[in-house]
């Protein structure tokens, strides 16, 4: 019996100092995935609060814990606000993560040692005037009245879909109807997630039109000299053909998310990835296409505070998306495919943009080769896609019970952003919202009810 005894007090104490070293394993080395999960959290919470204004407990219970994996749930933040600072963690020691705000460049994710390198980034702030309130939109921002039309469809629970936070519909160049759901207004900056790339394919497009870049360039990057990367053109790119390998799935620690939350350099991440195919012969989305789009135009300008300062000269003041902040990582790459946040009201100024293919009160902002990319499917997507960084069609591409015009594009994003144009109708719908992929919403539907209302 005392053997018995003397064995079992032996097992327990085995058991309790296994127990103890992985304990003190996970805390001093973090499974990459806590590290992913703990990174989203720091950057989502880090941005809504300097950028948007939003209260930080809100934005870890509304926008990461509730929508997001059920270990998210055991997330802790804090938030230095003179330091510009949100530091997360599991249960408040597990995995920790950090985000910088940056003046004009948003939050990025950051390890402990580059803080203060980060926090030397900077970009200028907007020359424009403030926008006037008296004025109608998009040259002020008075308030719209709603289309009588209108009013049954923006009152719609289910046209708008789960979680709508902002709806604006413009036509012939005019706000005719606008909702926001509770918490949120015009003055709300909204993360745009992948409507972005389309705009990282505008200030291409500025580019060109300054003479400044060739979408046909090859021999990108130091990293692919004499190797058959050396072949991908800013062309691949931007259609997303370049034959390199990447993982855009989202859930686990995969391409995307090391990128995004794990890696202080995300293009040079990306650049190190290897091809899997011959540039030009397979569609593969993905988000670090974009970042080296970022990183290649970043790198036609003079310096790189020229760089830093593109996007709010360029197209942000020119019209008059005061609200715009693109963000950077913490090596100072902005993250082209994912991080614009805007007020409801200036991503629709981008999208009438598109609409009236690329000029802006006369003037030609985007060049007409990058517009005519925007607008073109590529065949090598079999037309979902086009070759700059836009949709051709709609979520669920497939689904044939939506009649809308064969122009219509789409820019879209993750947890159901979109943008719809219709030029030919020369008619906008952005809706804004925290909609995961699972709950199944079509903003099909809700351009459907606009047109036909409208008729």
């Amino acid at each position: 019996m005392r053997k018995l005894v003397k064995w079992g007090l032996r097992g327990m104490l085995a058991l309790v100092a296994v127990i103890g070293l992985a304990i003190v394993w996970v805390l001093a080395f973090p499974p990459e995935l806590l590290r992913v999960g703990t990174g989203y959290a720091a950057k989502i919470v880090c941005s809504n609060v300097f950028i948007a204004g939003r209260d930080a407990e809100e934005v870890l219970r509304d926008d990461v814990q509730a929508p997001g994996h059920p270990l998210l749930r055991l997330v802790k933040a804090q938030v230095d606000l003179e330091q510009g600072l949100v530091r997360t963690s599991l249960l408040g020691v597990v995995a920790p993560s950090a985000a910088l705000h940056r003046t004009g460049l948003g939050c990025a994710t950051v390890r402990e040692p580059e803080i203060d390198a980060a926090r030397r980034l900077t970009a200028p702030p907007s020359e424009a005037a403030q926008a006037d309130p008296t004025r109608p939109w998009p040259e002020g921002e008075a308030d719209a009245q709603t289309d009588p039309r209108l009013a049954g469809v923006l009152a719609d629970p289910d046209l708008l879909g789960p979680n709508a936070r902002a709806i604006v519909v413009v036509k012939d160049g005019r706000i005719i109807g606008e909702t926001y759901g509770p918490g949120f207004n015009a003055q709300t900056p909204l993360l745009g997630w992948s409507m972005t790339k389309t705009v990282t394919a505008a200030l291409v497009g500025i580019l060109k039109g300054e003479g400044r870049i060739d979408e046909n360039a090859a021999n990108l990057f130091p990293e692919w000299s004499g190797d058959s990367r050396a072949g991908i053109t800013l062309a691949d790119l931007l259609a997303m053909e370049s034959g390199l390998r990447f993982n855009e799935s989202y859930g686990d620690v995969t391409d995307v998310t090391r990128m995004l939350y794990l890696e202080g350099d995300m293009a040079a991440y990306v650049a190190s990835l290897p091809s899997e195919a011959e540039h030009g012969t397979r569609f593969n989305y993905s988000s670090g296409e974009t970042v080296l789009v970022s990183r290649y135009w970043m790198s036609r300008l003079a310096n790189r505070e020229d760089a830093l300062a593109f996007p709010r000269r360029a197209l942000f003041d020119a019209i008059g998306m005061r609200s715009a902040v693109l963000e950077a990582d913490a090596a100072g790459t902005f993250v082209g495919g994912s991080y614009l946040y805007a007020t409801a009201r200036d991503w629709t100024r981008f999208g009438l943009l598109i609409a009236e293919n690329g000029q802006w009160a006369g003037r030609q902002i985007i060049h007409p080769s990058i517009m005519a990319r925007i607008y073109e499917p590529t065949a090598v997507s079999g037309g979902d896609y086009t070759r700059g960084q836009a949709w051709q069609n709609g979520p669920e591409a497939n689904d044939s019970s939506f009649a809308l015009p064969d122009d219509t594009l789409w820019m879209l994003g993750h947890d159901g952003q979109s943008v719809a144009v219709i030029p030919s109708e020369r008619l906008v719908v952005v809706r804004l919202g925290l909609t995961p992929r699972r709950l199944d919403y079509r903003p099909q539907r809700l351009v459907q009810a606009v047109r036909e209302a409208l008729r």
